[in-house]
């Protein structure tokens, strides 16, 4: 276990100084999703009270798609040489999609704390119970990272291409995103948002399992 450990850690670190060299994440997505969130105002105009309601929901649909391409970049930066090379080192296919996911949350989260205050500056939303976020935020980039190691995963299994994740990676991310939704709406309203946060651990949890299966599913495939 703590050798797996290790080497889960080797490859979300490899992948991270591969983020590092070439930035395209922050420098590129990033930059694509502030937009994103720019472009509503403008489309709504100056209603104010509608931009603050509509701005949190906002905020967690375009974590959501563009988070997913920050996942799927991750996922599909190894080809199937470098996926070979890896396991012929000893990195068994589910230490690689664990370390892809951990590399991928990192920098989904990065995202979150990057956009949030585009959100603040834009909306003004109301920031009653902003203190879950806390929670919420590494609960759905945990979430994200882990979907996308799935869709690596069946795609690698399947010969597919990675072009095809977002048709996998977006449906099933619906309970996170009304997982983050629904929090933001409990606290905002005074309430504690512990089961929406339980479902977001919950499916966090699903996913954990569904790489694993995948992961086990590649070694028998290999």
């Amino acid at each position: 276990m703590t050798g797996s450990l290790r080497l889960c850690t080797v490859v979300a670190g490899k992948n991270l100084r591969l983020e590092v060299r070439f930035g395209e994440s922050f420098l590129v997505i990033a930059p694509f999703g502030a937009a994103a969130l720019f472009l509503t105002p403008i489309a709504v105009g100056t209603d104010l009270p509608l931009l603050r309601e509509v701005g949190p929901g906002m905020y967690w649909v375009v974590v959501l798609l563009f988070g997913a391409l920050i996942a799927l970049r991750q996922t599909g930066a190894e080809g199937p040489a470098q996926a070979d090379m890896l396991t012929l080192a000893g990195v068994p296919p589910v230490v690689r999609l664990l370390g892809n996911a951990l590399a991928s949350g990192v920098l989904l989260l990065g995202l979150e704390v990057v956009l949030a205050p585009v959100v603040v500056m834009l909306y003004d939303p109301p920031l009653a119970g902003w203190p879950w976020l806390l929670a919420v935020l590494p609960g759905v980039a945990a979430g994200l990272a882990l979907l996308g190691s799935i869709a690596e995963g069946l795609l690698e299994s399947l010969g597919m291409r990675t072009t095809l994740g977002p048709l996998l990676i977006i449906p099933l991310a619906l309970p996170l995103l009304l997982g983050a939704t629904q929090a933001r709406e409990a606290a905002n309203a005074g309430a504690a948002p512990v089961s929406w946060l339980l479902l977001i651990l919950a499916v966090d949890l699903v996913l954990l399992l569904a790489v694993l299966f995948t992961g086990r599913m590649l070694e028998d495939v290999s």
